[in-house]
């Protein structure tokens, strides 16, 4: 339970994702050009896949029917991967390829390791079982069968399935276009000197990096003048250019956090101080008709809050349907002593000693220090009002997996 000004994580995710509506625009990529991006609508296989039956092996095609142990048969004809294959002759083997297509009348493939060449035939070593070593026709994907279903994120695998199918076109949904402004008159572009009191914009190659690998498209990339009318200007520009506008900064209590202000004056604030941690002064809502999701500004905070809010939604917005992330339990290899009201998200590394899995956590959780991010190889969860003592499970997300 949260805090009665926090909203729990739980019920921020479920409000946001109520109103996250799947993006319908489509376009047309070629496979080569497909990774990372959403089908957006069912395959089915056109075909049989394979076409024909084919030899998992390179050996000899036989019929099981026409041997016996420590038989010899004469070698009639040899059929290379690609060609069409005249039928077997009785009593012979065939020498064939992988990939090569079963002549007709052949049941069986023996491995070429399995037979003594005598001549020009063969003997075969061992008992021959029936269909052995065929890969059936159809055994991959069968004429008509769904093969991948819309909303699924293409890997190197669907990639491959496609062509497979003979695929070279793929309808795709658009990318999601976001918006990145980052706050604040003290942040300097990396490459240029810092003066006093500033230091360097290192958020918006944060937030680059975890759009990229989100699969969505930059279409504004700026830093916020710390003023009310600036902001307002910007983020209604932005308004009219993406699909979702993501912030760092400008959404706590301070004098100078104009993003919080300017949706509430100009726009609408749905959500505002969730009870995560790091994290707190995360907002929600939306400017000229255009959602705005505010991330805190500190380093650490914005990519826990990115992979731990930001990304169900964007899931939801790209037209996915499996929106969250499936951790795994583990044992904690460090304590807790005082509980938060707040969910926290550990930065963890999970190690592995022989048998034994445990996962570790970086000394330093402080919101400022993004090295803990690069220490880590994910994040595990210490839920509200609970303390941690070695050996305590814990749910564990692999960075990996919550950016897939």
């Amino acid at each position: 339970m949260a805090s009665p000004n926090l909203t729990s994580v739980d019920d921020a995710l479920t409000y946001l994702l109520a109103q996250a509506t799947a993006i319908t625009r489509t376009e047309t990529v070629s496979i080569a050009d497909s990774l990372g991006r959403i089908l957006a609508e069912d395959h089915s296989a056109p075909a049989d896949v394979p076409p024909a039956d084919n030899s998992a092996v390179d050996g000899y095609a036989i019929c099981q029917g026409d041997t016996s142990p420590d038989q010899w048969l004469r070698v009639s004809d040899r059929i290379p991967a690609g060609m069409a294959p005249r039928p077997l002759q009785p009593g012979t083997a065939v020498r064939i390829f992988t990939g090569s297509e079963i002549p007709e009348g052949a049941d069986a493939v023996v491995m070429q390791e399995r037979v003594e060449h005598i001549d020009d035939g063969i003997v075969i070593q061992g008992a021959v079982e029936p269909a052995q070593n065929i890969r059936r026709r159809g055994q991959d994907l069968a004429k008509g069968s769904l093969a991948l279903a819309r909303g699924t994120r293409i890997r190197p695998q669907e990639m491959g399935l496609l062509a497979s199918m003979g695929v070279s076109q793929v309808p795709v949904l658009a990318r999601l276009k976001v918006a990145i402004l980052n706050t604040g008159d003290e942040l300097v572009e990396p490459g240029k000197p810092l003066g006093p009191g500033q230091i360097y914009n290192s958020n918006r190659f944060t937030m680059l990096g975890l759009l990229a690998e989100a699969g969505c498209e930059v279409v504004l990339c700026e830093t916020l003048e710390d003023t009310r009318k600036e902001t307002r200007a910007t983020l209604q520009r932005a308004a009219t250019q993406a699909d979702l506008i993501l912030t760092s900064g400008g959404v706590s209590v301070g004098e100078e956090d104009h993003v919080r202000a300017v949706l509430e004056e100009s726009g609408k604030l749905s959500l505002w101080r969730l009870a995560i941690k790091p994290g707190k002064p995360l907002a929600f809502g939306e400017i000229g008709g255009t959602p705005l999701l505010g991330l805190p500004g500190n380093p650490a905070t914005v990519l826990v809050t990115f992979m731990m809010v930001a990304m169900p939604y964007i899931r939801k917005r790209q037209g996915r349907p499996e929106v969250y992330c499936i951790g795994e339990r583990l044992p904690a290899d460090f304590e807790i002593t005082s509980p938060s009201i707040r969910r926290e998200f550990i930065r963890a590394r999970k190690n592995v000693s022989g048998t034994e899995i445990t996962v570790a956590a970086y000394p330093n959780q402080n919101s400022g220090v993004l090295s803990s991010a690069c220490w880590s190889s994910g994040l595990a969860v210490v839920p509200e009002h609970t303390t941690v003592k070695p050996g305590d499970l814990l749910t564990y997300y692999s960075f990996a997996d919550l950016l897939s």
